[in-house]
């Protein structure tokens, strides 16, 4: 715990016999969350309804922004309260039930208390998304805020909360905002026709964007990220379990606890999330998944593993720079940090960090609180597992810690949007995400990615088709392919194609590349992980066939992890279709040696300690492991790949 946010929130000291790998206990929750709030609340307008915190305000402006501070420190209050049977010693209910007296009062005034409207996602439609954090807030200190209120705060709030039925979401999980304030309607006395239909539509839709093995599309296409476990999971679960629903807690409870099966791999050995997505400045509460699992008993982690995934990602942020001497969240991943954040993130965007209190809805002595640690399913032998849903490959490391996403088939391009180089996104783009490193700014060379060059103009991955995946004892595979678009000249170069696969075995990547249709003059390259020169995390990138020596490319902006990097890149000229193979490896173990390229006669680049052979006959890639001679086969064929391995 770094010392300006120790000693703001006021931890207890750290146990050791009950939490071995965090030493964090319920106490430790709470007094985060006390300490959360207290510093945000010095930002309070006299009325406390809104929370103006500093800092360059969002494109919504910052009077939704204040109502976002609002908002999302209410949802970590409601979480702190209700997990203590509504003992309230801050006296933060009392704030906020004074805040939404003054917030609805005059609702749209353009004054210091009133709270913007509630209006479609197109038009200044950030209060939807915060009416959902009042919605639930309201819910789950019912008997100790709502049931106070005068009729006249009541029916005033209900008023406002009702543009949230009656006006356009964005077409992803913002179908939940509504749900949610319909759900807590309905459990004050004051559903109807409107909040049956708000609740039904949702319903439809996350029916539809269901893939399969626990995963939600973020809407129409092939979003896949954190807003599973915080928004996809979390809504509908926790109004089944909030509404005692047995039926849909049956079946969103399922759906979490397949989902849980792979997600919780995806926290590291330190107790960070994945660097992968969109929101990423919302930090913890990418556990609230976990968190929930635990509260409501769909989860296939024990109490004490659900406690060590939790309480590791608290830690690992609040010793990281997450909060500043102000005691306020920071606009970034470990401090602040631009390159994350979105145009909508604004200053309190952080606090949707609540969302990982969740866990405190587990009451003292509950066995998540009650239970010792156990190890993150992360810190045990090294594990590969395939997500077809997803399209993703997770691969983990016991010695480090370290987790890899191989990302073949999560993009953030809608069904009917057109592909453009302009609009690569770098958090879901690239070949591979980790929990130790994050991707290049957009303004230097791509880490993990695959472009070609033609004439000049070097190639973005937008639009990501998976070709399969499947895994084995102790290794697996995923394969993708796109069409590589380009920011200058064409947007796309006729019957170009690019078709990828990852083998992930231990700490290391086999990535193997068929280019096809690539015209007189183009360019390959391929670039690896993104580090720190000096630091503790090291990456490698050796080609194994049809590479050129390897370089290390400066990435001046740095990452989340590091403020200077370095990337390692390969190149090839290409004509018409060339198979491309390269081994690559990301370690954040001391001990662990990475191997050095030694030339071989009979291919083009050989790493003795890891790979004996690699063989390329026409389409096909057979490589033999150095370790245990084991041998994988990749063969490419019209639009499909075959990986088997033994």
């Amino acid at each position: 715990m770094n010392a300006s946010a120790g000693d703001l929130f006021g931890l207890p000291p750290e146990d050791r016999t009950s939490s071995p790998y965090t030493g964090y206990t319920r106490a430790h929750w709470e007094a985060a969350a006390d300490g959360l709030l207290k510093a945000a609340w010095k930002w309070a307008t006299p009325g406390g309804a809104r929370l103006d915190l500093p800092g360059p305000p969002s494109h919504s402006g910052v009077r939704s922004d204040g109502l976002e501070g609002y908002a999302r420190t209410f949802l970590a209050a409601g979480f702190r309260v209700a997990g203590a049977g509504g003992k309230d010693p801050h006296g933060l209910l009392e704030r906020y039930a004074d805040g939404l007296d003054a917030g609805t009062r005059t609702p749209g005034r353009d004054d210091a208390e009133s709270w913007p409207l509630i209006l479609d996602h197109h038009v200044q439609g950030q209060p939807m998304v915060e009416s959902a954090s009042v919605a639930l807030g309201l819910r789950l200190t019912r008997p100790w805020l709502w049931d106070r209120l005068t009729s006249d705060v009541q029916d005033r709030a209900e008023k406002w909360l009702r543009g949230a039925l009656r006006h356009v979401p964005a077409g992803n999980n913002w179908y939940l905002f509504p749900y949610t304030v319909a759900g807590f309607l309905e459990s004050v006395g004051r559903g109807d026709a409107e909040t049956v239909r708000a609740r039904e539509r949702a319903s439809e839709l996350l029916e539809q964007w269901y893939r399969g093995d626990g995963w939600y599309a973020d809407g129409d296409g092939r979003a896949f990220d954190h807003y599973n476990g915080w928004a996809l999971h979390l809504y509908p679960l926790l109004d089944a379990h909030l509404a005692g629903d047995e039926k849909e807690s049956a079946l969103h409870g399922a759906r979490l606890r397949e989902h849980l099966e792979s997600f919780s791999l995806m926290f590291g050995g330190d107790g960070a999330p994945l660097h992968f997505g969109r929101s990423l400045t919302y930090r913890f509460a990418a556990s609230a998944g976990v968190g929930l699992g635990a509260v409501t008993g769909h989860t296939p982690l024990t109490p004490g593993a659900s406690r060590r995934v939790v309480s590791g990602s608290l830690r690992y942020f609040l010793e990281r720079g997450a909060v500043g001497n102000d005691g306020l969240l920071s606009l970034g991943w470990h401090g602040p940090h631009a390159a994350t954040l979105q145009t909508y993130s604004g200053p309190a965007s952080p606090y949707w960090a609540s969302k990982a209190f969740v866990a405190l809805l587990a009451p003292d002595g509950h066995p998540l609180w009650a239970s010792p640690e156990e190890p993150a399913p992360s810190e045990g032998p090294d594990r590969v597992l395939s997500v077809p849903a997803a399209g993703f490959l997770v691969q983990s490391t016991g010695a480090d810690g370290v987790v890899r996403l191989h990302n073949h088939g999560s993009d953030h391009v809608r069904p009917d949007e057109g592909e453009s180089a302009a609009d690569e996104d770098p958090h879901y783009a690239r070949l591979a995400y980790s929990t130790v490193t994050g991707p290049t700014s957009a303004d230097n060379t791509a880490d993990n990615h695959l472009s070609v060059t033609v004439g000049g103009a070097r190639s973005a991955r937008r639009r990501i088709r998976p070709l399969g995946s499947g895994h084995g004892d102790g290794w697996g595979w995923a394969a993708s392919w796109h069409l590589p678009v380009f920011p200058a000249g064409p947007s796309t170069v006729p019957r170009l194609r690019v078709e990828s696969v990852t083998v992930a075995r231990g700490r290391h990547e086999l990535r193997a590349h068929r280019v096809l249709g690539a015209p007189d003059g183009a360019r390959a390259e391929l670039t690896g992980w993104a580090t720190d020169p000096d630091g503790p995390v090291r990456s490698l990138l050796r080609g194994l066939h049809g590479w050129e020596a390897p370089e290390d490319v400066r990435a001046p902006q740095g990452t989340a992890f590091a403020r200077r990097a370095t990337v390692p890149r390969l190149g090839a000229d290409v004509t018409g279709t060339v198979v491309l193979v390269a081994l690559a490896s990301l370690t954040a173990d001391p001990e662990a040696a990475l191997p050095d390229e030694a030339v071989d006669e009979n291919v083009d680049a050989v790493l003795g300690d890891v790979v004996d052979r690699v063989e390329v006959a026409g389409d096909t890639v057979t490589v033999r492991w150095a370790e245990d001679g084991a041998r994988t086969r990749i063969a490419f064929g019209r639009g499909t790949v075959t990986v088997d391995h033994g």
